[in-house]
């Protein structure tokens, strides 16, 4: 058998096999609720998600102003977008955190959160 046939044959047993291990792990994994994080931005955002949350009085006064709700917070650390050149500095025995994200209205905002080891204030809230 030539050399390429070898090749076509090899490349679609593996993707094949990638197929189904893709498709039955995954679907194992999501069952269980378990979330694969490998990239930084992933990572900050599920450690923030997994603390508990605290809010400075700052930000307890944005949210009574109603443009923004909880609702809007737990997406943007969800799906939101961590500025690292702002982010992961030293801050009041903490890291700070600045994350770019949106609203249910689709208004795009900013939130500081401070990391502790235990726990996470959220800082400020603001619009873009």
């Amino acid at each position: 058998m030539k050399l390429k046939y070898r090749l076509v044959y090899y490349l679609f047993g593996l993707l094949l096999g990638l197929f189904f291990v893709i498709k039955f792990l995954g679907a194992k994994a999501e069952a269980k609720g378990v979330e694969f994080c490998y990239l930084p931005n992933c990572r900050v955002l599920k450690e923030l998600r997994n603390k508990s949350l605290n809010f400075s009085p700052e930000a307890q006064a944005t949210l009574e102003e109603n443009w923004i709700n909880l609702d809007d917070i737990r997406n943007t650390l969800k799906y939101g977008d961590v500025d690292f050149s702002k982010s992961n500095k030293p801050y009041k025995n903490g890291k700070i955190y600045l994350i770019e994200g949106k609203t249910t209205q689709n208004e795009e905002i900013n939130i500081t959160m401070i990391n502790y080891t235990s726990k996470v204030i959220l800082e400020k809230i603001e619009k873009k």
